[in-house]
């Protein structure tokens, strides 16, 4: 009998259960459990589980560099962050309004951890997310292109729930590859939203793209649906950096 529940749980793809029945069994027993009680608490220990894979799984595919959640960022260095505004995002309510997030401002003051954040929140709740710069998004489609398989990687940029494309403006894209770009903003516009990161006012997009009337056509298809945050102070770098300088100074 215990080997054929053990079968049939791992048949069934139960792998929790075949692994705590039999003492789950013996518990139940002893403290006099009722059956639907018993019933519950494997299936929980299953549910749970299989969520758990199924976020490592998520985190895993979604490039993320690094795992970072609202709770660590310091909205005390940075007033200009409004905490109630970055609060109401984590209820992912944008999702549905295929609203897209735009962090500008100066390097150092915590816009990917931001984007990271509503990345993880995002994972949390089941969604598929993907991380990417905007460097390495464009020199991929263009590496595709050259090998026939341009449809096939814009879908992957496509597909995701959130795509978080990242240090738009940290380096100059090649003129003759941005448009690759313009087509990743333009399928997902008013189909699923995008996170991006700027260290560049939209004033400068036409720079950073080296054709003006393609970054105002990005533009336009970004900013139509938006929640927009200009932040403003000083990169935490040189801020821990100087506090550092600081307490040498009053020792």
């Amino acid at each position: 009998m215990k080997e054929q529940i053990h079968e049939y749980c791992h048949r069934l793809h139960l792998p929790v259960m075949a692994e705590r029945w039999s003492a789950m069994t013996e518990y139940a027993a002893t403290h006099n459990i009722p059956y639907s009680e018993f019933l519950f608490r494997l299936l929980e220990a299953e549910i749970i589980e299989k969520q758990e894979r199924s976020i490592q799984t998520l985190i895993k595919l979604s490039k993320l560099p690094y795992r970072k959640t609202i709770d660590t960022f310091d909205f005390n260095a940075l007033p200009s962050v409004d905490e109630r505004r970055i609060r109401e995002l984590l209820t992912l309510s944008f999702i549905d309004r295929k609203e897209n997030i735009l962090f500008l401002g100066p390097p150092g003051i915590g816009k990917t951890h931001l984007a990271i954040s509503i990345g993880m929140e995002a994972i949390a709740r089941g969604y598929k997310t993907y991380f990417i710069t905007a460097h390495d998004l464009v020199t991929q489609l263009r590496k595709a292109d050259q090998e026939g398989k341009l449809e096939k990687k814009l879908r992957m940029f496509v597909k995701p729930t959130i795509l978080i494309i990242d240090e738009m403006g940290y380096l100059k894209l090649d003129p003759n590859s941005a448009h690759y770009l313009f087509q990743v903003i333009a399928r997902r516009y008013e189909h699923a939203p995008i996170i991006l990161t700027s260290n560049k006012s939209f004033g400068e997009w036409g720079e950073v793209v080296g054709d003006s009337v393609l970054a105002t056509a990005m533009l336009d298809r970004l900013l139509h649906h938006s929640i927009i945050f200009n932040l403003k102070g000083e990169s935490y770098r040189l801020r821990e950096k100087r506090l550092q300088q600081e307490k040498q100074k009053d020792q």
